[in-house]
């Protein structure tokens, strides 16, 4: 039997020896390591880490490096833009090894632990899950035991606007004067729901969408490890439908993997979520400058017929405006930017606001193909009228340099007597 151990690899061989120095041999299949999304993969680890949220990487790293660590931290943003891992990494920067510090090992076994979610003083819950007045209850009786591993106790508390006003209310006292070994941070989408109490007791972090360009780097980064090829136009689409969240960007890339395999192509992107190009975009809106009702009719029937998504279409439509827009108000009230057709700040805003308005109709009305022409169609009437109050404004700029009557007779008979 030991010759038959010796002649097994280590890896499917797990022997117990008895007394007798006989030993039960057990032979099990290779296990394959657990795979492992981009998003979770590629996760922050470290501030330097964390994209497109310097104000809170700057005030979290000077409050540390001070000494001037509050005892309770509301992070706010949309999904996806790194609330819970920046989290982590200021719980890693408390309770590693010599700390507080920010910047720290991530290869120490406390910040490792911590990523695990192992660490016995880095507590997660989850606000949605653990939204009664009794979880809240249990932590105020927990929170007064000192901590086992690290310097401090930290409580992270993820979706917190889903709290009760009861649990709210129970967790107030606490929160404003907890013992000083503890901290908390709590993460929150909505923060509208959580009472104006709990948000006075914090330090407020708003962390904002991250702009595409930051996202299309990380991307880089990210398929250069993992051996993609993948092109800046395909970049450039994943970044778009992400909206500024760098984790819908790495689960979508994460798709496309799945897909395309070590090689993706903008016409990838473009078919598995029903994106329209950017040359297409720029043909419709230049459509739309023109007034050219055909050609708006033709592009419609044809991302329709190829089965692309029409409110995305829209949405990515009104960005494109957008943009013009911008280069109106900084090229001093008019641009050209929507396919050579100069247009006004208020033509191209009159547009813009009608293609918000029909937001709704394409996407919960019965044909989202009709209501989206009727939609552009609109836009175009409203980009050639003219508002009311802005000809008010030229009619009265107008008659101001018109001569007064008295002026005009004084010119009829200049030698009259006084």
């Amino acid at each position: 039997m030991e010759g038959l151990a010796t002649l097994l690899l280590p890896e499917v061989f797990s022997g117990l020896r008895f007394a007798s120095g006989r030993v039960l041999c057990c032979v099990f299949p290779v296990s394959q390591a657990a795979y492992q999304v981009i998003a979770r993969k590629w996760r922050p680890q470290t501030f330097d880490d964390v994209v497109g949220q310097d104000h809170v990487v700057r005030t979290l790293r000077n409050a540390i490096a001070r000494q001037r660590i509050a005892h309770a931290y509301l992070f706010v943003g949309p999904r996806g833009t790194g609330k819970t891992s920046t989290a982590r990494i200021f719980a890693k920067a408390l309770n590693c090894t010599d700390g507080p510090k920010a910047d720290f090992d991530p290869a120490d076994p406390a910040c490792l632990s911590i990523a695990a979610g192992s660490h016995l003083d880095v507590i997660e819950i989850d606000g949605a899950s653990n939204n009664g007045v009794d979880q809240v209850r249990d932590l105020r009786e927990t929170v007064q035991y000192t901590p086992a591993q690290g310097k401090f106790k930290i409580y992270i508390i993820d979706e917190v606007h889903m709290l009760s006003a009861a649990a709210f209310n129970a967790l107030l006292k606490t929160l404003e004067e907890p013992p000083p070994h503890v901290k908390f941070v709590f993460a929150t989408t909505d923060p509208q729901k959580v009472l104006p109490t709990i948000v006075s007791r914090c330090q407020r972090f708003d962390l904002k969408p991250i702009p595409a360009p930051l996202i299309i780097e990380r991307l880089k980064k990210i398929a250069a490890a993992e051996k993609i090829e993948v092109t800046e136009a395909a970049l450039s689409c994943v970044a778009r439908m992400a909206d500024g969240g760098m984790r819908d960007a790495q689960s979508i890339f994460d798709q496309m993997i799945s897909f395309c395999g070590l090689k993706i192509d903008e016409s990838d992107v473009l078919d598995v979520y029903g994106l329209v190009s950017a040359e297409r975009l720029a043909a419709l809106a230049a459509a739309l400058a023109a007034g050219d009702h055909a050609e708006i009719i033709r592009l419609v029937d044809e991302c329709d017929a190829a089965g692309r998504d029409l409110a995305r279409l829209l949405a990515d439509l009104q960005g494109h405006v957008r943009e013009s827009l911008l280069h109106a108000i900084a090229q001093g009230g008019r641009s050209s930017a929507l396919g050579g057709v100069p247009l006004t700040t208020e033509q191209i805003t009159r547009m813009l606001d009608v293609l918000r308005q029909g937001e709704d109709s394409v996407k919960l009305g019965l044909s989202d193909k009709i209501n989206l022409e009727v939609t552009l169609l609109k836009a175009v009437d409203a980009s050639r009228s003219r508002a009311i109050d802005s000809l008010l404004k030229e009619l009265a700029a107008l008659s101001a340099e018109l001569p007064t009557d008295g002026a005009a007779d004084q010119k009829k008979s200049p030698d009259r007597p006084a």
